[in-house]
C-alpha cells in the first residue's frame, strides 16, 4: 500500500488554485453575485487548503 503524499509541484498548484478561488469568492461576495458561485469557489478553496494542511509533502 502506498502512502498519500503531495509532490512540491502539486502542492504549489493546489496553493495557486486556492488563492485564485479565494480571490473569485471575495469578488463575487463584494459584488453580491449569485450564491451558488460563492459555494463553488468557497468549497474549491477550502478543499485545496484542507488537502494542503492534512496531506504530507513528499520529501526527497
Amino acid at each position: 500500500m502506498t502512502e498519500l503524499t503531495l509532490s512540491p509541484t502539486s502542492a504549489t498548484l493546489l496553493f495557486v488554485i486556492a488563492c485564485l478561488a479565494g480571490y473569485r469568492y471575495r469578488s463575487v461576495w463584494k459584488n453580491e453575485g449569485p450564491r451558488f458561485q460563492l459555494w463553488i469557489f468557497g468549497l474549491v478553496a477550502a478543499a485545496c487548503l484542507l488537502s494542503l494542511g492534512f496531506v504530507p509533502l513528499q520529501v526527497g
